[in-house]
């Protein structure tokens, strides 16, 4: 039998009995992984990420551009309470003091116990000669649990209860401040110069001590304020190292004139 005759005729048996020849398999192509979308972020969030880039740009002094992304902010939330504080401070910088007291206040309205917008509030008021009423608002920012400062709300109604002739109610504001946060040098020191005008030199000399180290750069005030508690103390060898450190690094300092003058009081 011929050759192509056999291979006919096991083609023919190869089919009658429901087999086919077995053919090269193709390697199976990946298929791409389906596209997912990112889900487009909320009202909220796209205000946020506006307020955030504005104090960026407002802590370095660049006030147009800072408000320019509050408003984009307010655009996309108008009831957004930070974007409504912050553009109170950009206005409070920029000596528009209209706009910043109306933007404070719509941000309390929406929400009259935001701590940073009470917290904000105080300090305008404060700077703008009414610190008495700048109390309140730093006191519902300091005692809202949910606040992650209140030791720096407490220390600015500190300084500005000292700014209005409270000294008492000053030092029991620093003092607060100092047990949320014992290391936080702004109340710290003024704690100090407060303590040292009451008579107590031990305990001004302490908080003093641990400004110093912290702060490792001392201003010349807080120097000064050194070399007299050393004074009072009589501990002469500690003052000679304040007043050297206040000739050293402010040499023409009002504090350093009073020190060469011996005008201690």
């Amino acid at each position: 039998m011929k050759p192509s005759i056999v291979t006919a005729l096991l083609a023919v048996f190869l089919a009658a009995c429901g087999l086919r020849e077995p053919r090269r398999e193709e390697p199976a192509q990946l298929q791409p992984p389906p596209v997912q979308r990112p889900t487009p972020a909320s009202a909220q969030e796209r205000a946020r990420a506006h307020t955030e880039l504005g104090s960026g740009y407002f802590q370095v002094g660049q006030y147009k551009v800072a408000l320019e992304e509050f408003q984009e902010s307010l655009a996309i939330d108008p009831r957004y309470v930070p974007a409504h504080s912050m553009m109170g401070l950009v206005y409070m910088g920029l000596k528009e003091d209209d706009k910043a007291r109306k933007s404070f206040e719509r941000a309390l309205k929406i929400d009259p116990n935001d701590p940073d917008a009470n917290n904000n509030y105080g300090l305008f008021l404060c700077n703008r000669q009414r610190e008495k009423d700048s109390i309140r608002y730093f006191l519902v920012a300091a005692r809202n649990t949910l606040y992650s400062k209140p030791h720096e709300a407490y220390a600015n109604a500190g300084v500005c209860a000292r700014r209005g002739g409270n000294t008492a109610e000053a030092m029991e504001h620093f003092q607060r401040s100092v047990q949320l946060e014992p290391n936080y040098p702004r109340a710290l020191v003024n704690l100090a110069q407060l303590q040292f005008e009451a008579g107590q030199p031990d305990r001004a000399k302490a908080n003093l001590s641990r400004f110093v180290q912290i702060s490792k750069t001392p201003d010349a005030a807080s120097l000064w304020l050194g070399v007299r508690i050393e004074r009072q103390l009589g501990d002469r060898a500690a003052m000679r190292s304040y007043a050297a450190l206040l000739e050293q690094r402010f040499p023409n300092a009002q504090e350093t004139r009073m020190l060469r003058e011996g005008r201690f009081e």
